[in-house]
Parts: C-alpha cells; structure tokens; sequence
C-alpha cells in the first residue's frame, strides 16, 4: 500500500514542477532579482545614506524584492526536498517517511496557493503597507468584544504571514472588548491582500454577557487602507486641520500610555477625524494622524475618482444588518461565509484564529475575473 502512495506523491511532485515555473513567470522573479541587484550596487555607493528619504524608500523596495526572491526560492528548495524525501522513502518502503511526505506536500501546496494570491495583485497600492482600523457597532459590550476578536483574528494573521503590526490607536470598551482600534500592518503586499476585508463584519452567538444566554447579533466595522509614503500624492493644508491633544483613556493596561500627548485630528472638508494615543509624544502621534488621515482620503480619492480633495465628501459605513460582507455564525452551526464571493469556512476556530486566506483568495480571484458581487 506505501508503495501505491509513494508512486501518487512522486506523480503529484513532478506535476508541481511545471506549476513552480509558471508561478515564477507570473511574478517575474528574474525582473525582481535583477532589480534587487541594482539597488544593492545602490545603497553600497559613496553618500547613498545622504538623502535619507530616498535612501529608506530604496531600503525598502530592495526588502520587498528580497522577500519575493527568497520566498521563490525556498518552495523550489521545498519541492527538491520533498521529491528526495519521495524516492528516498520508496526505496525503503518506509510508512514513517511517508506520512512526513504527506506533511511536507499539504504545507508545500499552501505556500504555493499563498504565492499565487499574489499573481492576482495589481493594483496600484497592492504592494503598500496596510492600515485597518475598527469600530464597534451599535449593542455595548458584545459589539465591543466582537470588535476585539476582529482585532485579534487579524493580528493572528499577520503573524501567520510573518509580517508585523504597529499599533497606532486603542480604546478600550466600557466592560470588555475595544470602542476602536487602528494598526498599521507592514508587509509585502499587505494592503492587495487585505482590502478585501474592508466592510461590515456580523456575529451571531449565544452572549457571554446575557445571563439569560439568549442569541445576540453584533456587528462591527473594519476599514482598510493603503499606508501613503509619498506626501506628493496627497496635500493637506494646514487650516483645513483641526487638532485635539487629550489625555489617553480607559483601561488601557498594556496598550495606553496615560499621558497628555495623544491627538486626534479632524479633517475639516471631508469630516474624517483619526485619533493616536500609542507613542508617549505629542509629535510621534500627530505623526501617526497624518499617516492614517492621508491613507483615508487616498483611498476616498480612488474610490470616488476624485482631482482633488475639496471634492471628497466622508463616507460613513453602516454598521448594522444587511451591511455586513461576511458573517460569523458560532450557534446554532458553526459557518463562516462571505456575502460577495460565497466562499466558506465551517471551522470558525481556525478563522479567528486568522486562517483567511480563503477569503481572500476567493476575493482576489472573483476581483480578478470580473466575478465579484458589489451592491
């Protein structure tokens, strides 16, 4: 019987070989590794670290194009390993060998479905970094905790993907969970993955929090956007600012410095208001202002094909019933499944837990061949 499988596995390796190539092709490793090599000549020259700006945008690009190379490479390394493993275990008929065979081809295949998403990208942020933040819906304390476990899930992720997450806004809720949160999540094509997660997210369970333990329905809101570097994309005038410098609130704990320095700014044409209480200084939070302020009104501009930014009106979700893109069901069945691709997931465990890349893929794959339901 080991035999048997050995010989599927040794098929269903040579078959991903062709598969590798193509993958390589469509993100066009050669381009991406000549590019690297180019900007590495670049940073090794006299003065390079004189501009700064320009100097850690280069800095980043060449951590970019690093990545997608050696990401290629470790499957093909991955692919050669397992297809030793294969023939290795043939020879000597070892049942041990091929259930790490198997192991090794489910996590392989993964990685390489993982890659595809990004062949789907190409929209002209695809490549930024992300910001998300989240807003508890109307019903107190269980729409907060909803929004802490969204908050979690996608942390999870994005250490699922080894990238990392700076937070740059948390309020906590009165009893439990989070009012609102912001996070800038850095990592190759963080924000062409994530933007399908932008909208209105439902809950169905029976509540921790109702003594009676009655079925409730919560619903909050995630947004995403693009990190803007380039100031030259946006402008911003100083009088159409308005800044509050308060001191940070509630529980807090590990989260809130308790200092005077967090800043909210309110964008006085538009009506966006981006608050930051993290960083212990005034400036480094005004910082982080301008950084999601500016990342909102470029993904408003998108949206809405707007010149210029007088010509941007603020647009408000709303975060209720017949909004959300995707639902959570935890009772009476377990089933998470999203409204617009109806893709889904019943091991709702594992979703909170930030496997979804499902999601995403479906997303990404419906965007990319016009399939995609919009209201």
């Amino acid at each position: 019987m080991a035999l048997i499988e050995y010989d599927e596995y040794k098929q269903k390796l040579r078959d991903l070989e062709p598969e590798l190539q193509k993958l390589a092709a469509a993100l066009d490793i050669d381009s991406a590794r000549q590019e690297a090599e180019r900007l590495e000549d670049e940073t090794a020259q006299d003065g390079f670290w004189n501009d700064l700006e320009r100097s850690q945008k280069v800095q980043q690009r060449l951590k970019q194009l690093q990545n997608k190379v050696n990401r290629q490479q470790k499957l093909v390394a991955e692919w050669k390993d397992l297809t030793a493993l294969c023939e290795m275990g043939q020879e000597a008929e070892d049942a041990e060998l091929l259930e790490e065979l198997k192991s090794g081809y489910h996590v392989l295949e993964e990685k390489i479905e993982e890659s595809r998403m990004a062949t789907l990208l190409s929209g002209e942020y695809d490549n930024h970094n992300a910001i998300l933040t989240f807003h508890a819906g109307a019903g107190g304390t269980e729409a907060q905790d909803w929004t802490e476990m969204l908050y979690r899930m996608y942390t999870r992720w994005t250490e699922r993907h080894d990238f990392t997450y700076q937070i740059l806004d948390y309020e906590d809720g009165d009893e439990a969970g989070i009012k609102s949160a912001a996070i800038a999540i850095e990592g190759e094509n963080a924000y062409g993955l994530l933007k399908s997660e932008n909208g209105v997210h439902r809950l169905v369970r029976v509540s921790p929090f109702d003594a009676n333990a009655r079925r409730q329905t919560s619903f909050a809101a995630v947004e995403v956007m693009p990190e803007i570097q380039d100031d030259d994309q946006i402008e911003i005038r100083d009088e159409d600012i308005e800044m509050q410098v308060y001191r940070a609130s509630g529980a807090g704990g590990q989260h809130v410095n308790k200092t005077s320095s967090a800043v909210r700014l309110i964008h006085k044409p538009t009506g966006i208001v981006v608050a930051s209480q993290q960083e212990r200084s005034q400036f480094q939070n005004k910082d982080n202002c301008m950084k999601m302020l500016k990342s909102k009104l470029m993904e408003l501009k998108a949206q809405q094909h707007a010149e210029k930014i007088s010509d941007i009106k603020g647009v408000q979700m709303k975060i209720e019933w017949g909004s959300q893109i995707r639902s959570y069901v935890f009772m009476p069945y377990q089933m998470a499944k999203d409204t617009r691709t109806a893709y889904e997931m019943g091991n709702i465990d594992n979703v909170m837990d930030g496997d979804i890349d499902g999601f995403i893929n479906a997303y990404l794959t419906q965007l990319a061949t016009g399939e995609l339901k919009t209201k």
